[in-house]
């Protein structure tokens, strides 16, 4: 068995730690806490990272094609590593929740995520696994890109940082158990 968990994200250094960027971040700091490192591969426009638990293969990867072209990136890779999409987990931000509430599903649509709808374009099916961090509604007469791509205020800071403790602490439950209901029971908000 193989694992892929795909964390979105839009690369550059204008975009770190933007809301939008919140899978990104959760992928950094569980590889952090495995003592991986990403390595760029031009071939599948990723970063990506691998390590074993419970002796099943683990990819960690971060799409280098900007939010919107997800898909591009995510099913070439589960194509060559032959990876089933009910073994492929996106990490993502999520406007409809609160700053930093977790909400995992085995499947879903895009619910207007782009990065999401560009995965199920490419690969066909919406049987995958959904974590998504919350990052709240924009505040005020703020644009809903400028504030995706904006990075979360004083007040929304913390929140955020235990919502990526969070979404860490149910994909390495999930990687232990190898049960990704055992994940959406324990962290579900």
């Amino acid at each position: 068995m193989t694992k892929m968990l795909v964390g979105l994200g839009n690369p550059g250094e204008k975009y770190t730690a933007t809301k939008h960027n919140m899978g990104f971040m959760a992928l950094d700091l569980l590889a952090e806490d495995f003592g991986l490192s990403f390595k760029q591969d031009k071939t599948f426009m990723s970063e990506i990272a691998e390590t074993f638990v419970n002796g099943e293969k683990v990819y960690l990867i971060k799409p280098l094609t900007f939010m919107n072209e997800s898909g591009r990136a995510v099913q070439p890779l589960l194509a060559y590593y032959n990876i089933d999409p009910e073994d492929l987990t996106v990490i993502f931000d999520d406007m409809d929740s609160p700053v930093g509430r977790l909400r995992l599903r085995q499947k879903g649509k895009s619910g207007g995520h782009n990065g999401i709808k560009s995965i199920l374009n490419h690969i066909g099916t919406e049987k995958f696994n959904h974590v998504k961090i919350g990052i709240g509604r924009p505040k005020g007469v703020m644009s809903v890109v400028n504030h995706v791509l904006s990075k979360f205020d004083d007040e929304d800071a913390q929140p955020a940082q235990e919502g990526l403790g969070k979404a860490v602490d149910a994909m390495k439950t999930y990687l232990d158990s190898n049960d990704f209901m055992k994940a959406m029971n324990g962290f579900n908000e």
